[in-house]
């Protein structure tokens, strides 16, 4: 009975553990390869902001980025992390009007972009 409820408690803390970093299953797509086509871009982006459909992709970035943006992407991987700056740097250099709509949705009150565009803008 002992040796069930410690594999009940240890499968347990092993969820949690699992549940305080998002899912590395996209990790390995090819940021360079959607930000260099502006259709791929621009279908992710309407997805974002709800004006277009969503790959499993979109969903999963869309189920977390106002989290990411308000928490300093404290849950991402390494890969998400740099991937998160890089498409930020690629918006505001290319997608400015986009970029402003999706500040509008996800941080209306420029709270939490204003650290990024400031920090991408002094590289």
């Amino acid at each position: 009975m002992k040796t069930l409820l410690f594999a009940i408690t240890l499968a347990a803390l092993a969820c949690c553990a699992r549940a305080q970093v998002y899912t590395d299953r996209y990790d390995t797509v090819n940021l360079d390869d959607v930000l260099a086509n502006k259709r791929l871009t621009v279908a992710y982006i309407k997805c974002m902001l709800d004006k277009g459909g969503c790959t499993s992709e979109g969903r999963e970035l869309k189920s977390h980025i106002a989290e990411a943006l308000q928490n300093g992407c404290a849950k991402c991987t390494k890969a998400q992390r740099e991937g998160m700056r890089r498409v930020i740097k690629h918006l505001i250099q290319h997608e400015k009007g986009y970029w402003q709509e999706l500040v509008e949705k996800y941080d209306p009150k420029r709270v939490y972009t204003q650290k990024y565009e400031n920090e991408l803008n002094s590289l």
